[in-house]
């Protein structure tokens, strides 16, 4: 049984049947909670998402603006990390997905107002723009002294921003930009930027201290024939590993007998499958 909902796919199959195999057309690389969205990885798989969702419709959360929206699933797992958090108070959506009108409006005023370099380094070209995908978030500390920075806002090393920042990965978000990342990403450190790339990715990154786009050439050792990289925790097994996608013609996905999973495009060359297991170990033919 297979559930589309906008830019991921799920499915749910019991140990009784075999292994699934799924054939993907090219244009699915371009299209998940994984890719890689930067200036060399444009958007090139969707317009506007299909499951947006206002923040301001969740309890708990709390935005700049009524209109601000994000991916679905990526609002839920906000929630939750906010409650967790107890931060509901004290944290504030500063922004969320983006049209490129939007993005491009941003970029020059940018421009106008910071200049070229500062510009290059805070905000991406239009097209290029992770919030454009709806999986991008900006947060910042909920004050009452003096005006929110749209672009850089104020999110600390303390209080309810610290204890967000430690529990992001959990409810799978990243700081999408890091210090000490910048020869990867271009961009440079924002605290307030954090992605959704759902669990168990994003507790992946941060054990291995990695950012997107190392973590996304790292997957490429892992293969359905070979190794998994595979993980326990929270009473279920996870295993993930990467598919190269044919250069013409569909891809055969290859898909582990077990209770869901996930797959995504890498907005590059092929497919991640993230396969998940309850109480039982990991069977590739059933």
């Amino acid at each position: 049984m297979s559930k589309e909902r906008g830019i991921h796919c799920e499915e749910n199959f019991r140990s009784s049947e075999k292994s699934l195999y799924l054939q993907m057309d090219r244009e699915r690389v371009y299209l998940g909670r994984l890719l890689l969205i930067n200036a060399e990885h444009p958007l090139r798989g969707q317009g506007e998402p299909a499951s947006l969702a206002r923040a301001g419709s969740l309890p708990g959360i709390r935005s700049l603006e009524p209109r601000i929206a994000l991916e679905e699933t990526c609002l839920h797992a906000l929630a939750a990390l906010l409650a967790e958090a107890e931060a509901e108070e004290d944290i504030l959506v500063v922004s969320g997905y983006r049209s490129m009108e939007e993005q491009t409006l941003l970029y020059e005023q940018s421009l106008r107002d910071n200049g070229p370099v500062y510009t290059a380094s805070y905000v991406a070209l239009p097209g290029r723009s992770e919030h454009q995908s709806g999986l991008a978030v900006d947060v910042g500390e909920r004050r009452y002294d003096d005006v929110l920075d749209l672009i850089a806002p104020s999110f600390p090393d303390e209080g309810r921003c610290l204890a967000f920042k430690r529990l992001a990965a959990k409810h799978g978000f990243i700081q999408r930009y890091k210090e000490g990342k910048e020869q990867w990403t271009s961009i440079a450190c924002e605290p307030w930027h954090f992605r959704y790339v759902g669990a168990p990715h994003a507790e992946w990154m941060e054990r291995l201290g990695f950012c997107l786009e190392e973590y996304i050439g790292f997957l490429k050792r892992y293969s359905y024939e070979g190794e998994w990289l595979a993980k326990d925790g929270d009473g279920e097994k996870s295993a993930i590993y990467f598919v190269q996608a044919e250069e013409s013609g569909p891809t055969v996905v290859p898909i582990p007998v077990c209770d869901r999973y996930e797959l995504s495009g890498n907005n590059a060359d092929g497919f991640v499958v993230t396969a998940f297991w309850k109480e039982r170990q990991p069977d590739r033919n059933g």
